[in-house]
């Protein structure tokens, strides 16, 4: 059977190749629909706006699911808006909204909302009809048709999807299928087919979605897929091999549960794997749109997630850093350029000279082969008790190990002081040393760290030349295992022209580890 079925989606991808050549997919994002279906995000009108401006003029998606119909006041203002805008930048087309099948309420809210696609939630296997509408096929089909034919009165397009249609397939195929033969008679422009609940294997999506397009050839067929299974991007791949016309994704792989399909991941793989099709998603894009995204939503993004994460374009292992200088042997197609990143080089005890090297080169320094050696084995020291090693540190160890003028600590935190006493602001009182001079200054600030800053300023427009540069981000985590009491670290992001740096600094209390941080950035400066 397995045979078979190969076979059958070797002949199909070969009749695609040859009918289907260099073919047009569609992208929608519905991030500000399933995403925010994320637990715990929820988008503000301003945010939204923002958002869909960036996916449509900036990453150049086709299409963009902004909301549900019916769903709160906030809602509704958000989509007009959007709508608002898109109208006045030709985007209304492209704006697209789930809708219910519920004698037309949505339909009046599309209309207040100045939406013109709407997408009709119906069900798409006997067992939702059966179970949660208590209806018959033919009653379900009778209410759709009047929805459809209201929506087209108030010249709104029509979007079906067909919700467990994954499951309708597998289950009830027979009531899909003449479901479809009913869709295929109405005013639909594209038939939405969701793996709702995220079950499928890549080998049922291919079967499927060849199925639908085989017996419906005319017809535009979407895939939804989730990502229970961690397959969603291995489906999305199928679905296009089956001759799928568009895709939904979300930024980052928001979404509920598991999340959607992820934007980033899919978009490289179709680029680089998915031969004879053709998208206008914009690459570079996709990284500054998941970090406004992780922004608005407050949905971090792993580390280790593909393509946006901040590890993937990091090699720690040293054998890796040496082969990049040899012809780039650890090279691949996934270049972090193609996403307007770079490529990184950890440090850790795992790192080696190589690693070290190219750090050092970053940083304008230069080490002989015993000075080298030293430094490597401080840093394999600090792994081995789990410390965080960065760029920016390398100045310091180097300092320490080496016990020369190398790196001088020409800027001291000498002292300071901080207050906090009800009804009054904050309030820091700091003492700086800079190349042996003392200078003090006084300040207060709507937190301890605030004060602390804001002391700071005023010392260097007093007494430097220099500008601080720009704090934009700012964040505590406790190492694992530790307890309220434990160590804490500070990691401090700086922006100083177009370069961007992070400094650490480590203590107890939360205000003196971002101090010492601080002192770091005074240094690299």
């Amino acid at each position: 059977m397995k045979f078979q079925l190969l076979l059958k989606q070797d002949l199909f991808k070969t009749i695609l190749q040859v009918s289907m050549a260099s073919r047009k997919i569609e992208i929608m994002d519905t991030t500000l629909r399933d995403g925010e279906q994320t637990s715990g995000v929820s988008f503000s009108v301003s945010e939204k706006l923002t958002i869909a401006k960036l996916l449509l003029e900036e990453l150049k998606v086709d299409r963009l699911e902004i909301a549900s119909a019916r769903v709160s006041e906030g809602e509704l203002q958000a989509v007009k808006k959007i709508t608002s805008w898109a109208t006045d930048n030709n985007f209304l087309e492209n704006i697209e909204v789930l809708t219910f099948v519920d004698g037309g309420k949505s339909i009046d809210w599309m209309i207040d909302a100045g939406a013109k696609v709407q997408n009709l939630l119906t069900k798409g296997s006997l067992n939702h009809l059966t179970h949660q509408l208590k209806k018959t096929p033919k009653e379900h089909f009778a209410d759709i048709k009047a929805t459809i034919d209201l929506a087209a009165q108030h010249h709104i397009k029509t979007n079906v999807y067909l919700e467990d249609w994954s499951n309708g397939m597998r289950n009830s195929k027979a009531y899909v299928f003449e479901y479809l033969d009913f869709l295929s008679t109405q005013n639909v422009e594209r038939l939405l087919l969701p793996d709702t609940l995220g079950v499928l294997t890549p080998e049922e999506t291919f079967s499927f979605i060849a199925e639908v397009r085989e017996k419906y050839p005319t017809l535009h067929v979407d895939f939804h897929g989730h990502n229970d299974y961690d397959l969603g991007v291995a489906n999305v791949m199928q679905a296009l091999n089956a001759g799928a016309n568009g895709l939904h994704l979300t930024i980052n792989g928001m979404g509920e549960r598991a999340g959607n399909a992820p934007m980033a991941s899919v978009i490289a793989v179709i680029n680089d794997f998915v031969k004879n099709v053709s998208i206008s998603v914009n690459e570079k894009a996709l990284h500054k749109v998941s970090k406004l995204v992780e922004t608005f939503s407050g949905f971090r993004i792993p580390v280790n997630k593909p393509v946006v994460g901040a590890n993937v374009f990091t090699q720690t292992a040293g054998i890796h850093a040496d082969g990049d200088s040899k012809n780039n042997l650890y090279f691949n197609d996934l270049m972090p350029e193609r996403f307007g990143r770079k490529r990184k080089y950890a440090l850790g005890k795992t790192s080696g000279k190589a690693n070290i090297q190219k750090n050092l080169q970053d940083l304008g320094l230069s080490l002989n082969d015993e000075e080298l050696k030293k430094v490597t084995q401080r840093i394999i020291e600090l792994g081995d008790k789990k410390e965080v090693v960065s760029q920016e540190d390398l100045p310091y160890i180097i300092s320490d190990v080496l016990d020369s003028d190398t790196i001088e600590k020409r800027v001291e935190v000498e002292n300071y002081v901080l207050g906090h006493s009800k009804g009054m602001k904050p309030s820091t009182t700091l003492q700086l040393k800079v190349e042996g001079v003392l200078y003090e200054a006084h300040a207060q600030g709507d937190g301890q760290f605030d004060a602390f800053m804001n002391a700071l300023r005023k010392l260097y427009k007093t007494h430097s030349k220099k500008n601080l540069p720009d704090l934009i981000d700012y964040a505590v985590r406790i190492p694992p295992g530790s307890h309220s009491d434990a160590l804490c670290e500070t990691i401090i992001t700086w922006k100083r022209d177009a370069k961007e740096f992070i400094t650490r600094g480590l203590d107890s209390d939360q205000t003196v580890s971002a101090i010492k941080a601080t002192e770091k950035m005074l240094n690299i400066i």
